[in-house]
């Protein structure tokens, strides 16, 4: 199957990789002309502009638009909208603002356009884990264009189904799934995300903690000397608390166990703050979750080794750099 990719940063360039493993024929486009000619040389058709993008899909075309969220994605798609036709899809997989895949949509509907929305999550590992994608949309691109999405997908892999779910017909084993009309697959990625910052917080603090059982300010038989590395390695095995994030924790601690290369100022990237005022619009209490997103904040103030943490993990799942405070 065809499917077009704008955008070959980190993800976007992994995601064509995968699926012309998978046998799918991919055309992609980029500002960096670089980034194309790099794709090209293995298997992928590059463009040199979006028009000729657009020309070198076959109808009905399948556009991925994968740059980042705001001004950078709205001009690419309304560009993209008004050089396909009738018929033709468009795809952000990118971290939208679910409001936004709704207005859109609208656009693209009045010119015949099939819009969808798709929450990607799988960092720089996607490309050999797999992302997990949510859906929105569109429903019958997501049928067409299912292979797509099942050669992105991790697939069942070893992880049995939850008991219970034996013989219930979904594609959520798979690692993906249609959540629902335009802004369903970025709303759960919002709040995915939303989760996300509420998880790395607490292992954060809790290593945090551990760090600082040494205080001076503790009586001397108070005082513990905990091996942090190993005690990542040691949860990651049988214990409660383990997960991904687990993982990634105890690489980073593995590489640098005092995470010296991190300063600890952590930056948000917009869906943690849109859960959040989802919450408020929902009446939800989400104590965790805006603790989470504050704590962000204040770390372009001051650090801690809870911060240094963050750091460390957002750059292990997703190749995230630290900027300067206030960048």
């Amino acid at each position: 199957m065809q499917l077009g990719m704008i955008g070959l940063g980190r993800m976007g360039a992994n995601m064509v990789r995968r699926l012309m493993r998978g046998g799918h024929q991919c055309v992609v486009f980029d500002l960096n002309p670089a980034n194309v000619s790099g794709l090209v040389t293995e298997g992928a058709t590059g463009a040199t502009s979006m028009e000729d993008f657009v020309q070198k899909l076959t109808k009905p075309r399948a556009a991925w638009v994968m740059v980042p969220s705001g001004d950078a994605t709205e001009s690419t798609v309304l560009k993209l909208a008004g050089l396909m036709e009738p018929g033709d899809t468009i795809i952000d997989g990118g971290n939208s603002y679910f409001k936004d895949d709704i207005r859109r949509s609208k656009i693209t509907k009045e010119r015949g356009l099939h819009y969808m929305d798709v929450g990607t999550s799988g960092g720089v590992w996607g490309i050999e884990r797999g992302y997990c994608m949510m859906l929105g949309g569109s429903k019958e691109s997501a049928d067409r264009l299912d292979p797509i999405f099942k050669t992105l997908a991790p697939g069942v892999g070893e992880t049995a189904p939850t008991p219970g779910r034996e013989g219930k017909k979904s594609t959520a084993e798979q690692g993906y799934l249609y959540c629902g009309p335009s802004g369903a697959g970025h709303f759960v990625k919002m709040v995915h995300n939303g989760i996300e910052y509420g998880l790395m917080q607490a292992y954060g603090e809790g290593f945090d903690i551990m760090k600082n059982a040494t205080s001076k300010e503790l009586p001397e038989d108070h005082r513990y000397n905990l091996d942090l590395t190993d005690i990542a390695e040691l949860w990651r095995r049988g214990s409660v608390v383990g997960s991904w994030l687990l993982d990634l924790t105890a690489m980073a601690l593995t590489e640098d166990p005092n995470l010296t290369r991190f300063t600890g100022t952590v930056q948000d990237s917009g869906e943690g703050r849109w859960t959040i005022m989802a919450a408020i619009e929902e009446a939800v209490p989400c104590d965790v979750l805006s603790s989470s997103l504050f704590t962000r904040f204040r770390s372009r103030q001051e650090h801690t080794f809870a911060e240094k943490m963050l750091s460390g993990m957002r750059n292990k799942f997703g190749g995230h750099v630290e900027r300067a405070s206030g960048g």
